[in-house]
């Protein structure tokens, strides 16, 4: 098997952990530096919009300084356990020289927004004292250095079957699942993904079956309901999992986690017994209804109306970017049924239920219109508008028996719908390593495998790196949320850095391919378009930021 040049296990394959340790003290003491002078910052400003690079750039060092303590926490783990190898000391070691460097240096929030250490208000000083405290200096070095990157790539051509480049920290329980989900995706997904993809193909129904048959839709949902009763870390992999075959088949449990939660956080007794267990076993597919034409993150500024006649609510209005509607059998559809109350106050979630359509009756429902919305990627589901004009919904079908609750029951969901979206970058910028690694190991050009060319090799090498930081991140989030913790902070920061990472990845795995990655018949066209999307649904990376940047703030001054 051809494989990058060799080298020999550089003295950096031990990375020292109380180095990490070290390193990662002196970020959190930048960190709370920008945290002062972006707050006085924003406070003079008066407007938080008026500081918004600031405010960003101070969400994303914050999400880099979260990520590599999750990084040193899941390395001192898998030391204690005795199952930290090669890989996984190398995997760390590059983490933190390529993310210190990049700390201060300057921290891509997009390709073309670089956010300087200055912008936050750190003085050069205190920069030039960060750079040169031993830890930080002897990481930013040797952490990620060309002899590091030539031996992550050896040991990925090694193994280039493998499942994760790298032990996931999981236990024996999540390992076997995720194994489970992985054959799964290889047998019945990957098979078939680029042509679902490129006729824009509705996921057949039978692979939903499978799926069901699995447990994926009911993973979360307690026993006592019909679930599986697990937490939201096997909801990551099984996610992730699922994306790295297809994300069109991973987010298809999007759907029935924001449902389930809803229902099960805020539903009646009656509720929850009608739908909890049926939505577990799939026989009932559901579908989030909450954008409209001219809101998209401003959902204060929501319009569609459900007006009360009796014991019916009618729903007139439109949405838009609504995923995988013509099959589903129930929305939860958000609309105002207070129009004299402004902002969120007015909004209450509605359990509508409807009619399953097909590509030549979308919607055989009474009040019910829509067209479908074409898309560069994340297919497999379909995306529409939809328009209300008088379509009834029982009253007993308002979530929680209360109307003005909208908003309040959405935003609980929030944070497990942002670690499942986080989730899902994870499995697509692992696709794109997996796609990119096959083609280098078999593409010849100048007599040799091009995975033998440094610039290649190494941006295989940047892959495995970031993925494994996105899943540590990710997986972080998750256990949080299990705790009982609050952590929209957490999710957020997941997401935020996930989405980025799954983009950089499938954008260097398009570029391995050259001018065949252009080409529609390769399915790394599919995966980059794919990857698009995830900086931008379940909260843009500008709002994410946001978000971020006002948790920070809090009680920070």
């Amino acid at each position: 098997m051809a494989t990058a040049q060799r080298a020999a296990a550089p003295s950096t394959s031990a990375t020292n952990l109380d180095a990490c340790a070290s390193a990662l003290a002196a970020a959190e003491r930048l960190l709370q530096l920008a945290r002062s002078a972006v707050g006085t910052k924003s406070a003079a400003a008066g407007r938080s919009d008026s500081a918004q690079h600031a405010l960003h750039g101070l969400a994303w060092l914050a999400t880099y300084v979260e990520a590599l303590r999750q990084m040193l926490g899941w390395a001192q783990r898998l030391e204690a356990d005795g199952r930290a190898g090669e890989m996984e000391r190398l995997l760390v070691g590059a983490a933190f020289g390529e993310y210190l460097a990049q700390i201060g240096g300057g921290i891509p929030m997009s390709q073309g927004e670089i956010v300087r250490p200055g912008q936050l208000g750190i003085p050069a000083a205190e920069v030039a004292r960060f750079l040169a405290e031993p830890a930080v200096a002897e990481l930013v070095e040797n952490g990620f250095s060309d002899d590091v990157k030539v031996r992550i790539a050896a040991l990925i051509a090694d193994q280039p079957g493998a499942t994760t480049f790298g032990d996931t920290g999981m236990d024996e329980t999540l390992a076997a699942m995720r194994e489970e989900m992985r054959k799964f995706a290889v047998e019945k997904v990957i098979p078939h993904a680029h042509e679902w993809h490129l006729e824009n193909q509705y996921i057949p129904l039978d692979v939903i079956a499978e799926m069901s048959a699995m447990g994926v839709f009911g993973l979360t949902i307690p026993e006592e309901h019909g679930g599986l009763g697990l937490g939201k870390e096997s909801m990551c992999l099984v996610s992730e999992e699922l994306s790295r075959g297809y994300i069109g088949v991973g987010s298809l449990g999007t759907r029935s986690e924001i449902a389930g939660e809803l229902i099960l956080q805020n539903g009646t007794d009656e509720q929850k017994a009608k739908y909890l267990g049926a939505i577990a076993s799939g026989e009932i597919l559901p579908t989030a209804v909450f954008t409209e034409p001219n809101t998209g993150s401003d959902l204060a500024s929501l319009k569609t109306r459900a007006e009360k006649h009796g014991d019916v609510y009618k729903v007139y209005g439109q949405k838009t970017w609504i995923t995988h509607p013509v099959r589903a059998d129930v929305m939860t559809l958000l609309v105002r049924t207070n129009p004299n109350e402004p902002g969120y106050k007015g909004l209450s979630m509605l359990l509508a239920e409807k009619p399953r359509g097909s590509d030549e009756n979308p919607f055989p429902a009474e009040g019910m219109t829509g067209g479908e919305i074409e898309v560069l990627g994340y297919r497999g589901m379909k995306e529409f508008d939809i328009s209300f004009d008088g379509f009834e919904v029982p009253a007993s079908q308002l979530l929680g028996g209360a109307e003005g609750q909208g908003f309040k029951q959405l935003m609980a969901t929030f944070e497990s719908a942002r670690i499942q979206t986080a989730a899902r970058a994870v499995g697509v910028a692992q696709s794109a390593m997996d796609l990119a690694l096959k083609y280098a190991l078999e593409r010849v050009q100048f007599g040799k495998p091009i995975y033998s060319f440094p610039r290649v090799a190494n941006k295989i090498a940047m892959m495995a790196v970031e993925t494994m930081i996105a899943r540590q991140i990710t997986y972080y989030a998750a256990r949080e949320k299990d705790e009982g913790r609050r952590c929209d902070l957490e999710a957020g920061m997941a997401k935020l850095l996930a989405a980025r990472i799954a983009w950089a990845n499938a954008d260097n795995a398009l570029q391995i391919h050259g001018g065949n990655g252009f080409a529609l018949e390769y399915p790394v066209s599919r995966v980059l378009c794919d990857a698009r999307i995830l900086n931008i649904f379940e909260g843009a990376a500008e709002i994410q930021a946001q978000v971020i940047a006002r948790r920070l703030l809090e009680g920070a001054n």
